[in-house]
């Protein structure tokens, strides 16, 4: 069935729960996991705060801290799951395209990630990265609420 699972997060809870499920999915089909993490890059003019008060270095440290911490805890769930686990960290405007670029690349057969759950305008404004893999992806995608 499937072998590598990929496993997105972003750092919230519903991320968080997704990856535990995939985990869990994993170790019952006797597959393996790649967890990724996507950062956007630094930008002299943000929204975000973070990168309004960093300088470049300071903002790529800062990530690559975030994303060792992300990654690390479905790492040590897998690990006590018995899953093989690899961690993957990259930098992208556009998460959902590196998400289905990242299963491709490495061989996936499965994504498993997280539906935020918003609805209506604030779904509509917000954009969601789940719809958008969802729309885009080839690879079969299992959304975790």
């Amino acid at each position: 069935m499937y072998k590598r699972i990929l496993l997105p997060t972003d750092g919230s809870e519903a991320s968080s729960r997704a990856a535990e499920a995939g985990v869990a999915f994993a170790r019952e089909l006797g597959a393996d996991v790649v967890a990724l993490n996507a950062t956007p890059p630094f930008r002299i003019f943000s929204t975000d705060a973070e990168m309004l008060e960093d300088t470049s270095e300071q903002y790529a440290a800062a990530s690559r801290e975030r994303a060792r911490k992300l990654l690390g805890a479905i790492g040590a769930a897998a690990h006590a799951a018995g899953v093989a686990c690899r961690l993957e960290h990259i930098e992208s405007d556009e998460p959902w395209s590196a998400i289905i670029d990242t299963a491709g690349r490495l061989g996936c057969d499965l994504i498993v990630m997280a539906s935020h759950g918003r609805r209506g305008i604030a779904g509509l404004l917000l954009g969601s990265q789940t719809q958008k893999v969802l729309v885009h992806s080839t690879i079969p995608v299992l959304v975790h609420r």
